[in-house]
């Protein structure tokens, strides 16, 4: 399984261990992964996903899954949650025109 956030593509990085002497060994720094449930209103599923607890906020902030989808950049999202985005805008045009 990937280290890596479904919705923002935040994945590890890596740096240096500085001691206090100076000394530089290498390390890693992992995001802050959780395994959260999200509810789609347009599509009215819930779906699981692997994101950072950044992203849940993110998620909170703009109003839901379904208004992060829509702002969110094709190149962050997992190809999963590309696939949800692109049910998602699909039902939305189909809302909008009824």
């Amino acid at each position: 399984m990937s280290r890596a956030c479904e919705l923002t593509g935040k994945s590890v990085m890596t740096g240096n261990n500085v001691s206090h002497a100076n000394n530089k060994t290498r390390r890693r720094f992992l995001p802050n992964l959780v395994h959260v449930t999200l509810m789609s209103e347009t599509l009215g599923q819930n779906f699981r996903l692997r994101i950072s607890a950044n992203a849940l906020r993110t998620v909170e902030h703009r109003g839901g899954l379904d208004a992060f989808l829509v702002k969110a950049d094709n190149a962050e999202l997992s190809q999963r949650a590309r696939l949800l985005k692109k049910q998602v805008a699909k039902k939305l045009a189909e809302q909008a025109t009824a």
